[in-house]
């Protein structure tokens, strides 16, 4: 085992840079053609090396857990497998199956508005990003393997004519603006995660459709020749021809209209209709679909927004059996804040799925961290936050970008206030103030640092906000002057007055406004995990 942990041959490194299938559009391939690519590609450069220095270090926690593990007695399994059943009792105890919780996920979100506003992309591989990285990539990039996250050159290799397509984060956020505005609708305290995907809680907004009359679950269906507006209820537009009475009593039994204005879409009242009509609003008034995961939590509906992608949902039904048979197979990398590295760690105890999370609990507990091992035991059981964070109680937020290289400091500079406007206009717009400023920067040699600097006082303002960042950015080419400083990612993490959520050493995670792993996987017996 040690000689095969130790390995640094180009076999080992794939388990880190090999192609992701896990994404939606990217099943069935050929993965061995692709990553003989992949690796070949790779070797020699900056991203190979750090890699590499990554998957040694990953190699030697594998090897010092297999260490401990045929260190551990029979008895101190017993005694961890009690421990387990105790947790495992109380969890279920608390297991709560009444709210609707759905996560909506913007397909291909990046690719989709660039192909919208260029439709001769529409039919060609293309992805959104640099040679340096990219962002994310139409379906027709995944058929040859081309994912977000991915190198640039590395694309091109598998993907010859792939076409690479700057990013726009001005018009991303434009049309993001939109999506929230329809999202509010079913939920005014939505969850943003990104620009490209939400938490909503629509429990309440079903309770009160149940007694909603046709009209007023009724949309016209766009048409580009006559203009008419989708997010135009029909509830709205027969107002004004309609007497109250009218209104009230005659509401049409067809599930599709046809009037002055055009046909329109009737949906029902269930979850899955609300999910639905929300998704079929925002393609109508963007032009862009969205797909979307409906379940009693959050964890659970997270997974569900990608089973049937691109523009398509799925629901687990509130009910503990259900829930059990959905994990009992799901690959454990399926799951939000399993990455690779934990998938790998889990690979050589022999656990790829849910199912084998369960049964192996004991040993995880004796292997793992506590936080660690109770979060493999919450993924276990399907459970999940039920209470998505409203804005009175974020602790933090995010945002950063990933470039070509940028040495330049005056470049720097005025990315760095960009990233401090755009986090300011989240603060302001949710009322938050915050008091620590952390900068996170990727060099080109894809080594992160974590720069973290504490006010006197909690602000929100832009000016505020960048006077710290600006001091913090400094040192940092200071330390490497007369050299310049060559960077490739920037970023800007903001924690609220008061706030031990994360503390500033540690590295965000996230694109945008964001909450922490340990929130999302926040059990409902009122433990941290």
């Amino acid at each position: 085992l040690s000689g095969a942990v130790s390995s640094s041959s180009g076999a080992d490194l794939l388990s880190r840079i090999a192609l992701n299938d896990n994404k939606a559009g990217m099943e069935g391939l050929d993965r061995d053609k692709i990553n003989k690519i992949i690796l070949e590609t790779s070797k020699g450069s900056k991203f190979y090396e750090n890699e590499l220095k990554k998957e040694q270090q990953v190699n030697q926690r594998i090897e010092k857990m297999m260490e401990q593990k045929a260190r551990i007695t029979k008895e101190q399994l017993k005694q961890a497998q009690a421990e387990v059943d105790k947790l495992t009792c109380e969890l279920e105890r608390s297991r709560e199956l009444g709210r609707v919780i759905v996560h909506v996920d913007m397909d291909a979100f990046y690719a989709a508005v660039e192909m919208r506003d260029c439709p001769e992309l529409k039919d060609k591989p293309m992805a959104v990003g640099s040679m340096s990285m990219l962002s994310t990539s139409n379906y027709h990039a995944r058929r040859f393997g081309v994912r977000a996250a991915m190198p640039g050159f590395i694309a091109k290799k598998l993907c010859p004519n792939l076409v690479i397509v700057p990013t726009n984060f001005d018009k991303y956020r434009a049309v993001s603006a939109q999506v929230r505005e329809i999202f509010s609708e079913y939920d005014p305290h939505f969850m943003p995660m990104s620009l490209d995907e939400a938490y909503l809680d629509i429990t309440e907004h079903l309770e009160e459709r149940k007694h909603w009359p046709e009209t007023m679950r009724t949309y016209y269906i766009c048409d580009a020749k006559t203009g008419n507006d989708a997010d135009r209820s029909a509830a709205e537009s027969e107002r004004d021809e309609l007497s109250p009475v009218l209104f009230e009593d005659s509401p049409s039994s067809s599930p599709s209209l046809s009037g002055a204005d055009g046909k329109a879409e009737v949906f029902g009242t269930s979850a899955e209709e609300a999910v639905r009509e929300m998704r079929f609003r925002i393609e109508q008034k963007t032009s862009l679909t969205a797909s979307a995961g409906i379940a009693p939590n959050m964890m659970l509906a997270k997974v569900c927004s990608d089973k049937n992608k691109p523009n398509g949902e799925y629901r687990i039904p509130p009910e503990r059996q259900v829930v059990m048979g959905f994990m009992k197979d799901l690959p454990v990398r399926k799951v939000s804040g399993v990455g690779k590295v934990t998938e790998k760690m889990l690979a050589a105890l022999g656990i790829v799925n849910c199912d084998q999370l369960g049964q192996q609990m004991a040993l995880l507990s004796l292997l793992f961290s506590g936080t660690s091992w109770h979060n493999f035991l919450h993924i276990s059981l399907g459970l999940g936050s039920t209470c998505i964070e409203r804005d009175s109680e974020r602790k933090s937020m995010s945002t950063e970008r990933t470039f070509v290289e940028m040495s330049d400091a005056e470049a720097q500079y005025s990315l760095c206030r960009d990233l401090c406007q755009d986090l300011a206009q989240d603060l302001q717009r949710e009322g938050l103030k915050g008091k620590t400023v952390t900068l996170k920067l990727k060099n080109v040699k894809f080594e992160v640092k974590t720069r973290a600097f504490t006010l006197q006082y909690a602000v929100c303002t832009e000016e505020q906000i960048f006077a710290a960042a600006k001091d913090l950015l400094k040192v940092e080419i200071d330390s490497v002057s007369p050299q310049p400083l060559k960077l490739r990612l920037m970023g800007i993490y903001y924690t609220s007055q008061g706030s031990s959520t994360l503390p500033p050493s540690k590295k965000p995670k996230v694109l945008s406004t964001k909450h922490t792993i340990d929130k999302f996987f926040k059990g409902n017996a009122g433990q941290k995990v």
